[in-house]
């Protein structure tokens, strides 16, 4: 079993920055797919970024790409969504996620899920 727990959401103003945290325990292999989603009200879960638990190579979502960036911390079992010059349509519940499946942006593939952590971006 993983287990997944998000932190560092909140309320901030457009332009700023937020920094989101997911702290991982349990069985995750090396080789797992730790991703982060989103869902803002109405609408589809939707992919933001993944890593490899073990590191290297990231992949954002183009929606993203130039302001958030995916990485780890080895010592901490965590796993971080460095957002910046956030946007109001950037505001949504952001998940934590891991799979067993490599390099996967679907939501349907990934086994293991976090509770969730709310990010409003004011205009």
């Amino acid at each position: 079993q993983v287990q997944l727990l998000e932190s560092g959401g909140g309320l901030v103003q457009a332009g700023g920055s937020l920094r989101l945290s997911c702290a991982a325990s349990g069985r995750i292999s090396s080789s797992y797919t730790m991703g982060w989603f989103r869902q803002a009200p109405g609408k589809e879960r939707e992919f933001v970024a993944h890593m490899r638990w073990s590191g290297g190579t990231t992949y954002v979502a183009d929606s993203a790409k130039g302001r958030f960036t995916i990485s780890r911390d080895d010592a901490k079992n965590t796993v971080y969504l460095q957002m910046t010059s956030l946007k109001p349509e950037d505001t949504a519940v952001y998940y934590c996620a891991a799979t067993p499946i490599l390099w996967t942006t679907m939501s349907s593939n990934y086994r293991y899920w976090g509770q969730g952590t709310q990010v409003t971006v004011s205009s």
